[in-house]
């Protein structure tokens, strides 16, 4: 499948995100502060979740082929992170660093246990990553706007991580419960995504338009900013903050939805 950033570029980014994740920690005014986006977490909590998360990802990558994850002891470390924010901060660009000098060492086509199997996304080292680099960026957001600082996403890494979420989080082969919908996003930088959603499944295709012809009508649509477009996807705002048209219980339906209930 086709990706709109390289391997290196990915490996790049999450480097400048990771920097960004740590400038929020560190003008934030307090470690226990509430995470708005995650009320039962402090900022301290978030920073332990988030930098864990790095280093699972790093085993799963240095794991290669499996039938499932490797064991917390593999990553896990038994300590936590450590609660003084300069030893806080160290302990994440630690974490960070990791990650990258694993998928870095594996490249991006090691293949490795994913929990996304049925999607199109690839079950290989380079679709971590890119998970990763999305995954930090959105938690870079969350610690922002508990700062009372929120930057949107980058623009290269929101059309790209728009992309991983229909791709990666969206397509599936699992039978959609409801009537049968079609659903487009189109972002302001001149991408589109088209959702068929059926008792096949949820299809994800690129959406393009030759000249003079219009695409088949959808049932519903949004457009926004592809960092609005995420941070909507991720449920950091809600479809008010989006121009859209069609019946938006289709949204609603599609937030409640596990395809893996």
């Amino acid at each position: 499948m086709q990706q709109i950033l390289t391997f290196a570029d990915q490996l790049r980014l999450i480097d400048e995100r990771s920097a960004a994740f740590r400038a929020a920690v560190a003008a934030a005014p307090s470690l226990d502060v509430q995470m708005q986006t995650h009320p039962d977490r402090t900022l301290f909590d978030h920073v332990q979740h988030v930098g864990m998360g790095r280093r699972k990802a790093a085993a799963i990558v240095a794991a290669g082929p499996a039938d499932a994850p490797p064991s917390e002891s593999a990553w896990g470390g038994g300590t936590g992170a450590p609660r003084e924010r300069e030893a806080l901060l160290a302990w994440w660009v630690e974490s960070v660093e990791h990650l990258a000098s694993v998928l870095r060492g594996a490249g991006p086509d090691r293949p490795c246990w994913t929990w996304w199997g049925d999607s199109p996304s690839p079950q290989t080292s380079g679709a971590w990553a890119r998970r990763q680099l999305h995954e930090i960026a959105v938690h870079t957001y969350d610690l922002q706007l508990t700062a009372g600082a929120p930057q949107p996403i980058p623009e290269k890494i929101a059309v790209d991580g728009f992309d991983d979420c229909q791709f990666t989080l969206c397509a599936t082969t699992v039978a959609w419960p409801h009537e049968p919908a079609v659903v487009d996003y189109h972002a302001a930088e001149g991408r589109s995504w088209r959702l068929r959603l059926s008792h096949d499944g949820a299809l994800v295709t690129r959406l393009t338009t030759t000249a003079g012809q219009d695409p088949d009508t959808a049932d519903v649509a949004a457009w926004g900013t592809a960092s609005d477009l995420v941070l909507f996807f991720y449920g950091r705002r809600d479809l008010d903050s989006l121009t859209f048209d069609g019946d938006r219980r289709v949204f609603d339906q599609l937030a409640a939805w596990d395809p893996s209930v």
